[in-house]
C-alpha cells in the first residue's frame, strides 16, 4: 500500500512539474491581454480589433480615484528596495541567494529584479545581478 501511495505521489509531482510552465504562460498571456485591453480607441483606428468583453465582471472604482488597479501601486513595496540593497551590497548575487537572504520564494524575485533592471537600477550579467 505504501508503494502505491509513493508511486502516485511521484506521478502527481511529475505532472505538476510538467504543467507549471503552461500555468506560467497562461498568467503571462492573461496579463498581456489585460494590458492590451487598456489600450484606448487610438489602436482601433489603425485596424486593430476591439478587445473582447471579459466573462468575469470587473470592479470599477469611482471616477478620478486611483489607476483602476487593485492593491497597492506597483513598485511601492519594500521587497524591491531590499533586493536592491542586497545587490548593491553583494554584486554578482543570484536570485536564489537573494531569496534565501530575504527569506522569501525565488519566483517573486524573478518579477522584481527585471523591473529594477528596466528602471536602470541593476543589470544582469550571467546569473548574477549587479548595481548600475
Amino acid at each position: 500500500m505504501a508503494d502505491f501511495i509513493d508511486q502516485k505521489k511521484d506521478e502527481i509531482e511529475a505532472r505538476i512539474k510538467e504543467l507549471r510552465p503552461l500555468v506560467e504562460e497562461y498568467d503571462r498571456l492573461n496579463a498581456a491581454a489585460a494590458a492590451l485591453s487598456s489600450v484606448g480607441a487610438g489602436s482601433a483606428r489603425r485596424g486593430a480589433t476591439a478587445p473582447r468583453a471579459s466573462k468575469k465582471p470587473t470592479r470599477r472604482s469611482a471616477p478620478g480615484k486611483g489607476n483602476g488597479r487593485r492593491g497597492r501601486p506597483k513598485g511601492s513595496g519594500v521587497r524591491d528596495k531590499q533586493a536592491l540593497e542586497l545587490v548593491t551590497a553583494t554584486p554578482g548575487v543570484t536570485i536564489p541567494e537573494i531569496a534565501k537572504e530575504m527569506g522569501i520564494k525565488q519566483n517573486y524575485l524573478y518579477r522584481v529584479l527585471p523591473s529594477l533592471e528596466k528602471e536602470g537600477l541593476v543589470r544582469k550579467k550571467g546569473r548574477g545581478w549587479y548595481p548600475r
